[in-house]
């Protein structure tokens, strides 16, 4: 029961960190601090550029306290999720010694992945916002606040009854087909190709503009590059906010889908289903609102925030889809 409920714990401290980088993304901190784990040398942000030890700091980017105490509270977050996934780690393999049935595996797969992230963390900060970067970064938090929510799954001390698999298939291309959509939205975000359709449903005015794909989906470029604010032309960045749009439609027609062909078998998923419907309806709204608000702070974090939610509901649907009998 105690591991249970710090698994939990770490699932909700999991979503606090995807917001706080959504907010910290959004709102142009991701430099705030121009190296790391620290910033400009000390573990907590100079309050002005005579308190900076290290001035070489200064010659990369100039002191905004502002930016950098949301960069680093973000880390503050991160850091702490860390140790409790280190912790669940070991805890596991401790408690798999009295209990056969406690996973090791996936809290063992939780600590590499949140090791990776660190390090995607740093190059993201090192790389100057490198999109392929900071798209992998945003992609690993999802994957480490799903895991967890799986972890918590799958050592409850009470579990739902097993329903009918009939649906497995079809759940599982659902995640897939959401992961996708979710790397479009990094993709397109990292690009600062979220306001290039300033209109809504068309695009600049027309149904299909001006749009260079070569350009926008080039995931390696140089080395030494800053990437802050974007380095790609209009056609391009139309181009990734575009495909995200048809993304977003494509995602929204699969699991619109799968949620009436769920609600309408008899195996006992009707409300997992129709939380998935209105968190689907829910995404689209503030998808929508981004545009015609032209990117509203608020909003755009809590679109983040949502697509979070919504994967994990799907990775219920999932949990209760391939459950065995117990």
């Amino acid at each position: 029961m105690a591991f249970h409920r710090f698994t939990i714990l770490a699932a909700l401290l999991a979503f606090a960190v995807i917001l706080l980088g959504a907010y910290t993304r959004l709102a142009d901190a991701g430099l705030g601090c121009p190296d790391w784990p620290g910033c400009y040398g000390h573990l907590t942000v100079p309050e002005s550029e005579e308190h900076v030890v290290e001035k070489h700091y200064l010659e990369q980017r100039a002191l905004e306290p502002e930016k950098g105490w949301k960069e680093m509270v973000h880390r503050y977050f991160a850091g702490t999720l860390g140790l409790c996934i280190l912790a669940i780690a070991v805890w596991a393999w401790v408690r798999r010694r009295r209990d056969p049935d406690q996973p090791v595996w996936l809290p063992t797969f939780l600590l590499a992945l949140v090791v990776f992230q660190a390090a995607l963390g740093m190059w993201t900060v090192t790389l100057l916002l490198k999109p392929v970067v900071v798209m992998s970064h945003l992609l690993g938090g999802f994957a480490t606040f799903a895991l967890l929510v799986l972890l918590a799954l799958r050592t409850a001390p009470a579990r739902p009854k097993p329903t009918t698999g009939d649906w497995r298939l079809a759940g599982a291309i659902g995640v897939i087909v959401l992961v996708a959509q979710i790397a479009l939205g990094g993709w397109t975000s990292s690009n600062y190709a979220a306001v290039s359709c300033p209109d809504f449903p068309m695009c600049q005015g027309s149904w299909m503009p001006d749009m260079d794909f070569k350009e926008g989906f080039v995931l390696w470029r140089g080395l030494g590059v800053n990437y802050e604010y974007g380095v790609l032309d209009s056609p391009a960045r139309t181009a990734i906010h575009y495909t995200h749009r048809i993304g977003a439609l494509v995602t929204f027609l699969y699991l619109a889908w799968l949620v009436v062909k769920l609600l309408r078998s008899a195996g006992g998923l009707a409300g997992s289903a129709m939380l998935v419907g209105v968190l689907l309806l829910t995404q689209i709204a503030l998808g929508i609102g981004n545009v015609v608000m032209h990117l509203p702070l608020g909003v755009a974090t809590a679109h983040n925030g949502v697509a979070a939610l919504l994967l994990v509901s799907l990775v219920y649907v999932n949990y209760r889809l391939w459950q065995r009998p117990h």
